[in-house]
């Protein structure tokens, strides 16, 4: 939606994860229907490619998206008394794990990303603090995460020596030419004392069945004797 502010040019990201049709639509508010004989260009970069849907202020494209060469940037540019223009970023969507990751205190976990089709420029590991994103550097915790590009599209987060701290989420991002795609990652920490709990709770039982058992023969003995 072209919100009419001449100059100025708005920006979506879509992720794509396997072949499809997709329709990229201006459409012009309403409130600025009143300008006339506006000249519509679309583009994939630099190319200019001919608009195929029009309606009353708006106007579309229509794509079949069937590798990564068909991914790109796309904008239309509206002309007129004023000039509004809009880009589309098309790229490639970032695997995560949809299910959390468990691991125990103490222990090394690896998270994994991935990129489909399009092959990232650099990648860039993020842990979650509160509502803030830091950004994790390797390099100056060496003795803690361990950062490695196994592919062209994988990385690998090695997480050492896990803490309760440690648990949480995390994303990767992926950046190309077109601009940038993250992934998100949960990780879930358990103290060692959690597969423990079942062997305890069965061990407690048994005590009490035969502090139970002991003092019911010591009560039969001591009631023998009296007799």
């Amino acid at each position: 939606l072209l919100l009419g502010v001449s100059g100025t040019s708005m920006e979506k990201n879509i992720t794509l994860d396997s072949a499809t049709r997709i329709e990229l639509s201006c459409r012009l508010d309403n409130k600025y229907s009143h300008l006339k004989s506006l000249q519509v260009t679309w583009k994939k970069g630099n190319e200019t490619i001919r608009h195929i849907n029009k309606t009353e202020n708006s106007w579309g494209i229509q794509l079949i998206i069937l590798d990564n060469s068909k991914l790109g940037s796309f904008s239309c540019t509206l002309k007129g008394e004023e000039e509004i223009s809009a880009m589309f970023h098309l790229q490639p969507k970032i695997e995560g794990k949809e299910k959390p990751i468990v691991s125990y205190e103490g222990d090394t976990a690896i998270l994994i990303c991935k990129s489909s089709g399009y092959t990232p420029i650099a990648w860039t590991w993020y842990m979650t603090n509160g509502s803030e994103q830091i950004a994790i550097n390797d390099s100056l915790l060496a003795d803690k995460y361990s950062i490695n590009r196994m592919s062209a599209n994988v990385t690998h987060l090695k997480i050492l020596k896990l803490t309760k701290e440690d648990d949480g989420v995390y994303w990767c991002e992926a950046a190309f030419e077109l601009g940038k795609s993250k992934g998100k990652l949960k990780l879930k920490v358990l103290s060692l004392m959690v597969p423990l709990k079942p062997f305890l709770a069965i061990v407690a039982e048994v005590v009490v069945l035969v502090t139970v058992v002991f003092l019911y023969e010591m009560y039969s003995k001591k009631k023998e004797k009296c007799a």
